[in-house]
């Protein structure tokens, strides 16, 4: 994998793709112009995003391959090792399958359609993901899919229009193309994600599928996993160059960690991810109070509040990153609030 910096680059054929994910560029205004009105809402359009690590940076992550290959990549499962949706799914060749499906549609008779609204979010999200272990991410989006299919709960076709506009949108998570505030990124993310699908799996479980409490589960294990590679490159990284990072983390925050879906339109509502994220606020799935509690645990992990030897600029970086918590806290029970005054609101996805 090269890792580009602006017309410089360098191989590193270890570290996680996302080191420098890929950004929109919609080339000429005009060009532009066309795209915006065909692939994402009026309000949005990618920019093309130059990388702001210094040059000089280059050479810390090109140390890091060996480190990279002995303490991330063991986290990376073979496809031999891995589950695959069939493992989870009535088999077409077996004589029973036509009664699992039914087994499967009856189940999933009894969930309220809210929880579907977030299933399908989260399945949108892991097609839609072009990098970071884009294998596993697969899998799960591939599972979440057929699933979802055999329930009958859903309009499919609806699911894939989001699906193609949220590719065809592009990405810009704030990154920048930096290594250290990509880390940053899929560090929260990731957390992020496993947070969602463990109470996925949970709520699926009080509503009697202990099947798809199952899936949901298996789904959420990688993601730990994810989470365990990205949070360990930041530590290293604290490890070797504690200034940057910490400056880095504070951008971030800064910036707001935003999901790789807040792009999402299914050709109706442009304000999809928000109501999306409504309805995973008011069912538990994902809320302000996992958004702070990531943060504490990453500040936490990263032993952010021990660190010494820093410039002005990272010891207000270490400051605010610190401090920002405590002032999230006060949001949480706001946040809430608004969500469970929020109108119903009607998604193209649910038949």
């Amino acid at each position: 994998m090269a890792l580009k910096l602006n017309e410089m680059s360098f191989e590193s054929p270890k570290l996680p793709s996302v080191a420098l994910p890929t950004m929109a560029s919609f080339g000429p205004p005009r060009k532009a112009e066309t795209l915006k009105t065909t692939l994402v809402p009026l309000r949005e359009v990618q920019v093309p995003v130059k990388h702001s690590m210094p040059p000089e940076k280059m050479e810390i992550f090109k140390s890091l391959d060996n480190w990279v290959e002995d303490n991330i990549l063991i986290h990376l499962k073979s496809p031999e090792k891995s589950w695959q949706p069939q493992d989870f799914l009535p088999d077409s060749k077996l004589d029973g399958f036509y009664e699992r499906v039914k087994e499967l549609k009856e189940r999933a008779k009894g969930i309220p359609d809210n929880y579907f609204v977030v299933l399908v979010g989260d399945m949108i999200t892991e097609e839609a993901l072009p990098t970071a272990w884009t294998a596993e991410e697969n899998r799960h989006g591939d599972l979440l899919n057929k699933y979802l299919y055999l329930s009958g709960r859903v309009d499919m076709r609806q699911i894939e229009k989001t699906i193609q506009y949220l590719i065809g949108a592009g990405m810009d998570w704030k990154m920048e193309n930096n290594p250290y505030l990509s880390f940053i990124y899929t560090s929260f993310q990731e957390r992020a994600t496993f947070v969602s699908h463990k109470n996925t799996a949970k709520l699926a479980g009080e509503y009697g599928d202990t099947e798809l409490a199952k899936i949901c589960n298996f789904i959420a294990a990688d993601e730990k996993r994810h989470e365990t590679a990205y949070t360990k490159i930041i530590e290293k990284l604290f490890e070797i160059d504690p200034d940057e990072t910490v400056r880095a983390f504070a951008s971030m925050m800064r910036k707001k960690i935003t999901m790789p879906a807040h792009l999402m339109y299914d050709g109706r509502d442009e304000n999809l991810f928000d109501h999306f994220s409504a309805v995973a606020q008011r069912l538990g799935v994902y809320t302000t109070k996992d958004y702070t509690d990531i943060l504490e645990f990453l500040v936490d992990r990263w032993k952010v509040k021990e660190l010494i030897g820093l410039s002005a600029d990272g010891r207000k970086a270490q400051d605010y990153v610190c401090e920002l918590p405590l002032r999230l806290r006060k949001l949480e029970e706001k946040a809430q609030l608004i969500a469970k005054r929020a109108p119903s609101i009607s998604f193209s996805w649910i038949s």
